[in-house]
């Protein structure tokens, strides 16, 4: 069946209008010149159409070509120059050292991909050799290996307006994999969004990909979201962001006449465990770490440590963590919306009585409670994520108790252990037990921070992500966006 214009059978689409808006400077609320017009349902329809004739192209091209794309990709974020690390600092708020370390890592990750694809191995092929004389019946030849799945779409993070935007992991892992994407920018930087994506179109252009490889679409409103993933044309989607967005697009998405994968990061409170020889031997270094990672780029990284896990004995330490985190400034959000969710969570905590604040402001701030594992499972909702520089103690009895909250607690990214060697000999069990709940295990470290690395696995059980089974960082999340194909007797 040729889907072409509206004739698509079991989809409707809906009219939308052309509404104009503007990205906002962070750090004033002032409105930036640029006038961006929203797409249209009928726009995304031509976008889809356009990557869906250019996958039957695109999915030909040899690895070495696709890998000059994305090299050139990279080539073209570079060229931008001061330009690109001015605006994603006027919309994000962000600092330039923190800005031009994210340049270079999306560009580091740009190159990670197309290095792997030059390297036939990526498709994981395995050959089982015919064995013609064997008895009863013969064997055939089998050959398995990976093919692109289609069409993705692709949406972008609020917190990360370079390395998991558009040209970021997702978008990066499906073009690497064969896959052309349609990208929805994020509305809290849209001049950011638009300055690598037409980085992205003139490589496309300069290396010969076919029209429709990758398109770009602004809007602010969720109702364009919802129809990219309902479309028949998308055959995969990607989405960092938050639990009600990430869910709503996956029941989007599994509710369609053909399901399709939605691979969403929803957010995480990362819990790190505390043990007693560690705090003894370096409690007062450990606050000071422990309150700059929550404090980290005010507490927005999906892998912000928001949830302590301590012995009762120990809970001393946590009076000089809220001493260190007197002393840090709030900072500045990266759009008015985090900021009003973050005193919304603040405030939450801040009033429920299975609660106690150990901090000292009673106003928003980088904040530290604390409650009882009893109260932490019979009131869920306070250790739901606080986006922001917020985190919840919560207080074992011994480690049997601890033990029994890991059982309890829901997926996650990341989780911490904090201990001595002598200590980890004790461990076992709750390392296994944390091992289910979780998709990278530190040891005395801290989340913040995502090695960009072929080992590394950014996901976790729901509700961290919507596949356990897969990372959105590292080159490993090509397979994402591929399926195996048997071939027999080829």
């Amino acid at each position: 069946m040729n889907l072409t214009g509206k004739q698509l059978i079991g989809f409707q689409i809906k009219a939308s209008g052309h509404r104009n808006f503007q990205g906002v400077q962070a750090a004033t609320g002032e409105l930036l010149p640029q006038v961006f017009t929203e797409a249209t349902d009928d726009e995304a329809h031509e976008a889809l159409l356009k990557a869906s004739s250019a996958f039957k192209t695109y999915r030909k091209i040899s690895d070495e070509k696709r890998a000059s794309f994305l090299n050139a990709i990279a080539d073209e974020i570079l060229a931008i120059g001061d330009l690109l690390i001015q605006t994603a600092c006027a919309e994000s708020g962000l600092p330039e050292a923190r800005i031009s370390g994210e340049r270079g890592r999306t560009i580091g990750q740009i190159q990670a991909f197309a290095n792997f694809i030059s390297n036939p191995t990526w498709k994981r092929e395995i050959v089982d050799e015919a064995m013609p004389e064997r008895q009863p019946l013969p064997k055939p030849r089998l050959v398995q290996t990976q093919i692109p799945l289609g069409p993705t779409v692709v949406f972008g993070a609020s917190n990360f307006p370079l390395a998991f935007s558009v040209a970021g992991g997702d978008t990066l892992s499906a073009l690497a994999a064969g896959c052309p994407v349609v990208f929805k920018a994020h509305p809290a930087h849209p001049n950011t969004c638009d300055l690598v994506g037409q980085a992205i179109q003139k490589a496309a252009q300069k290396t010969e990909m076919p029209d429709g490889t990758f398109s770009l679409l602004h809007a602010q409103g969720h109702e364009i979201g919802g129809y990219l993933v309902t479309h028949p044309l998308t055959k995969a989607v990607a989405f960092t962001g938050s639990y009600k967005g990430g869910k709503a697009l996956f029941d989007l998405a599994v509710r369609r006449e053909v399901p399709i994968p939605v691979y969403a990061e929803m957010g995480s409170i990362n819990p790190v465990y505390l043990f007693s020889d560690r705090i003894a031997l370096q409690g007062e270094a450990l606050a000071e770490v422990f309150s700059q990672s929550i404090c980290l780029g005010v507490g927005q990284f999906c892998t912000n440590p928001g949830l302590i896990v301590i012995l009762e004995k120990d809970q001393a330490f946590l009076n000089t963590l809220a001493s260190k985190l007197d002393q840090m400034p709030l900072g500045t959000f990266l759009t008015a919306g985090i900021k009003k969710s973050f005193e919304h969570g603040f405030t939450t905590l801040n009033h429920h009585p299975a609660t106690q604040r150990l901090t000292a402001s009673a106003s928003p701030a980088p904040s530290l409670f604390s409650t009882s594992v009893k109260e932490a499972l019979a009131y869920p909702e306070v250790m739901e994520e606080v986006f922001g520089p917020c985190t919840l103690a919560v207080v074992c009895q011994d480690l049997a108790e601890m033990i029994a909250f890991t059982e309890q607690m829901p997926g996650q990214l990341t989780a911490t252990i904090q201990a001595e060697p002598i200590e980890l000999t004790t461990l076992d069990e709750l390392i296994d037990e944390v091992s289910q709940k979780v998709g990278r295990i530190l040891l005395n470290g801290f989340p913040t921070g995502v090695e960009v690395s072929p080992a590394m696995v950014h996901g976790g059980p729901f509700p961290a992500t919507t596949d356990a089974r897969s990372t959105s960082v590292g080159t490993e999340a090509i397979y994402r966006f591929t399926r195996p194909v048997c071939w027999q007797n080829f």
